[in-house]
């Protein structure tokens, strides 16, 4: 081994490592060794990271993108599912699509539920807003002094008020703050953007701490496995600048992959189900068959209107006004550049008897797909709609012991009936909000579905071949307590059965919270630093969350 020992190897500076790294360094006697497979994010084409509007930009290469896709879905026509995850300083928060969403306070109960008793909502909210800096200030939800800038929605464009009002003649309500008191309802979204940048963890967290002596950041470092004496882990093998390395950790390792680089490091590194490892010929050095299972995602789908006005973003497809719009982001910080547009959204039930939303919305004054891609040649607008907590469950396997090969995946995104009944609601939901008045002056012909998608069989045929990924893969090392033989972590993230070894990241969550990940994996990874240092937890915070009164026979 090298002679140099830090007292922790993190590996990967996504967002759970960029928190880590920033936290555990506040200790001046602490050294801390950050391994990134990706490099920094600055550089010629890192517009591409820091405009908001580009968002899109590094899920169509691989400069900062891992690019991973699905084994063939089953139930999804056998389409292989793109899988973009961050290959750079700050990881996915450096490239995802920047909504600041929080999930439902029921998420974090039904985690304390399995046998967490520290992860309730109570338990979490305090470190939401320890880690958050709003731009409406500080209330009993939101932060104004943390590391992670979050701004508000604009919510005064004509498609904004049209979303909202028109979610409001459907008869649900008008939340001011999905993250806030109550979650149920339409209204504003939050991004993590600030003056027109992208704020992601490496500019939150990781770009402070770098100027402190005690933190050590290594890029292009592809770690190989993790180095255990007997079942402790006391290093990390990696490669970087074409040279096989080891950094000994004198405390801990930690794996901050995200949900498929830290099962993936675990498996090749002798940790998980036993059979499987040892038809590879990897030496098992703990036998965990939860290691790789559990794999949860959001399905989404789009539904796509024509706009009978000029009121959309569908002239900045154009390139002389993509150039403008570059350069009055570049050089003012100002226009469409500096949002990544998703302005509004919001989230319902799907029917009475579920206690709290099962459909998320992200509302988009154009007609687009993730890819850039426009299905007609004019304005337009959308909603991505999907369940938020699917009980259709992946895995994800090795087929080879080579540490540069990618594990396999597969979500079975919409095996159940449940899952299937809950995209077909969210459908004809959706369109019956783009029904109301509100949209009469707006609304042209449906893209899609598109009309001729109205029976059971129409929409899940339209699912199948349509539907995509929402990007939050989670779950694959999941917490839980050790008579949980399924669980690969306890509740502050130490591996069953090992030694000086964590994971901290997406994939120790044991369920998928109901909205977008980033925040919670910041979260997580704020309380989980408190845990790693010894420190006491912050104090349970007694803020109320509303639950409709009436959701056991009402679905609005």
């Amino acid at each position: 081994m090298s002679d140099k020992v830090y007292d922790y190897v993190i590996v990967g500076a996504g967002s759970a490592g960029c928190v880590l790294a920033a936290r555990l360094t506040e200790d001046p006697q602490v050294s801390v060794l950050l391994l990134e497979a990706g490099g920094p994010d600055k550089g010629l084409m890192s517009w591409q990271i820091h405009m908001p509007l580009a968002f899109a930009e590094p899920l169509k290469g691989t400069r900062y993108n891992w690019a991973f896709e699905s084994e063939p879905e089953p139930f999804m026509d056998n389409r292989r599912i793109i899988q973009p995850r961050g290959k750079v300083l700050g990881g996915s928060s450096s490239i995802n699509g920047m909504a600041y969403v929080r999930g439902h306070a029921r998420d974090y109960d039904r985690w304390a539920q399995s046998g967490l008793s520290n992860w309730s909502y109570a338990d979490c909210l305090p470190y939401f807003r320890r880690a958050q800096s709003h731009e409406f200030g500080a209330d009993e939800y939101r932060g104004d002094s943390g590391p992670l800038k979050v701004s508000a929605g604009d919510v005064t464009t004509p498609l904004s008020k049209a979303w909202i009002e028109a979610g409001r003649q459907a008869g649900y309500f008008i939340t001011e703050d999905m993250n806030g008191y109550r979650q149920e309802g339409i209204g504003r979204m939050d991004q993590t953007s600030w003056k027109g940048e992208r704020w992601s963890a490496a500019k939150g967290y990781l770009r402070p701490a770098m100027a402190r002596p005690n933190l050590t950041v290594v890029t292009r470092a592809q770690s190989r496995r993790i180095v255990f004496e007997g079942r402790r882990a006391v290093g990390v093998d990696y490669v970087a600048d074409g040279r096989q390395q080891v950094a000994r950790a004198g405390r801990e390792v930690i794996l901050s992959g995200g949900a498929i680089g830290s099962p993936h490091l675990l498996l090749l590194s002798g940790v998980g189900p036993a059979d499987q490892l040892r038809d590879l010929g990897i030496e098992v050095v703990a036998e965990l068959p939860g290691v790789g299972e559990n794999l949860q995602d959001h399905l989404e789908i789009y539904v796509q209107y024509a706009a009978t006005q000029p009121v959309s973003l569908y002239p900045l497809l154009k390139p002389w006004n993509k150039l403008r719009v570059g350069a009055e982001w570049l050089f003012l910080r100002r226009g469409p550049g500096t949002s990544n547009q998703f302005e509004v959204g919001g989230f319902i039930r799907s029917r009475a008897g579920i206690e709290h939303p099962n459909l998320q919305y992200h509302f988009l004054p154009i007609a687009i797909t993730y890819a850039g891609t426009a299905p007609a040649a004019g304005h337009g607008f959308q909603a991505h709609v999907g369940p938020m907590r699917p009980t259709s469950r992946g895995r994800l396997w090795l087929d080879s012991a080579d540490w540069r090969q990618a594990p396999r995946f597969v979500f079975n995104y919409n095996e159940t009936e449940n899952d299937r009944q809950e995209m077909r609601d969210a459908v004809r939901l959706t369109r019956e909000i783009f029904r109301q008045k509100a949209f009469d002056g707006l609304r042209g012909e449906e893209l899609a579905p598109g009309p001729r998608a109205q029976s059971d069989a129409e929409i899940d045929a339209f699912v199948r071949e349509h539907g995509e990924s929402a990007y939050h893969p989670s779950c694959t090392c999941k917490m839980g307590p050790a008579g949980d033989s399924m669980a690969v972590v306890d509740g502050e993230g130490r591996v069953h059965g090992l030694e000086g070894l964590r994971v901290v990241d997406a994939s120790i969550m044991p369920s998928i919270p109901s909205g977008n990940l980033n925040a919670p994996t910041i979260m997580l990874a704020e309380k989980l630093s408190d845990a790693i240092r010894g420190k006491a937890s912050l104090p349970r915070s007694e803020a109320p969350v509303w639950i409709h009164p009436d959701w056991e026979t009402q679905q609005r």
